[in-house]
């Protein structure tokens, strides 16, 4: 690899979120002459370990990870930092102390948490009820956004208007962030509760699981699921009504953001720490109105 090369190592590529951000990344650096190689982790702390190594070895000018582990990943960001090369986080931040990272680059997750729960707290109404979680806590973004849920969840209930139930967080099930697992968790908490009123799901691709399991259950009228994301199969599913709302992420502009980031810095410009993008909150109303969507019945395309 030549002086001119980006090591990106993500947490996964079968998440089309991560896979948008990989994508962005290599033709935002093709934009600025830079090549940028691209690979995933697969959620596996040891195998990103060795890339960002492999990547040291090749002698690339700058890397990129969304770290599997927030706190694992340090040594090997201390072996970057020893051998010169800046390293940068996109969406997932490095929070050990033992190594520097340039800057981090990231969904204001914590802030997208509480909008998730006005999402549900709308949704809920004056009922209140049962709410589950659907986690993923492996990654330090969806601790973040369970936070900001539980938060604006309990500030809900601190102070409930008469006449107004209570909304009860009775589980937090770990989904791994993705389709299969957040089906299989969403069913957990079916059996567990039986009158559940809610779900939230850390991720577009739990959530839709979460949906598949309440269409199987026979229970999608009784049970409100509000995703996060915005991942173009989580909107569909909000205009088709199976899921309520998403706090949607901006991966295109993560993406650039982080190879401007890079370039800025490679010119001696200081940059700040963290550097976050607001999410906003899509219901039914901006999917029918959003010109990106396919229309309803319509089959995605092959990859």
């Amino acid at each position: 690899m030549s002086a001119g090369t980006i090591g990106v190592s993500l947490l996964t590529l079968d998440n089309p979120f991560f896979k948008l951000i990989g994508d962005t990344i290599a033709a935002k650096a093709r934009e600025k002459t830079l090549y940028a190689q691209v690979v995933s982790a697969d959620k596996d702390v040891a195998k990103q370990g060795n890339q960002v190594k492999d990547f040291i070895v090749r002698k690339v000018s700058a890397i990129v990870l969304s770290p599997c582990d927030s706190k694992a990943i340090g040594p090997v960001i201390a072996e970057a930092n020893a051998a010169g090369i800046p390293v940068f986080t996109v969406d997932i931040p490095y929070r050990g102390s033992d190594a520097k990272v340039v800057t981090q680059i990231a969904t204001d997750n914590f802030g997208g948490g509480k909008e998730a729960a006005t999402a549900m707290i709308e949704a809920l109404g004056a009922g209140g009820g049962k709410v589950a979680i659907l986690h993923f806590k492996q990654a330090e973004s969806c601790l973040l956004r369970v936070g900001g849920f539980r938060e604006v969840i309990d500030a809900h209930n601190a102070a409930l208007p008469a006449g107004h139930a209570a909304i009860e967080i009775v589980a937090e099930l770990e989904a791994g962030g993705a389709r299969d697992s957040g089906y299989k968790a969403a069913e957990d908490a079916l059996q567990a509760h039986g009158d559940l009123r809610g779900i939230f799901a850390i991720n577009d691709p739990s959530a839709l699981g979460a949906v598949g399991a309440l269409e199987k259950a026979g229970k999608t009228a009784q049970v409100t699921v509000v995703g996060f994301d915005g991942q173009p199969e989580g909107k569909e599913a909000i205009r088709d009504g199976k899921i309520y709302a998403d706090p949607i992420q901006f991966p295109v502009k993560m993406g650039e953001q982080i190879v401007d980031a890079i370039v800025r810095h490679s010119k001696g410009e200081e940059l700040p720490p963290e550097m976050f993008i607001p999410t906003s909150l899509y219901r039914k109303a901006d999917a029918l109105n959003d010109p990106d969507l396919r229309p309803a019945g319509e089959p995605a395309p092959a990859n």
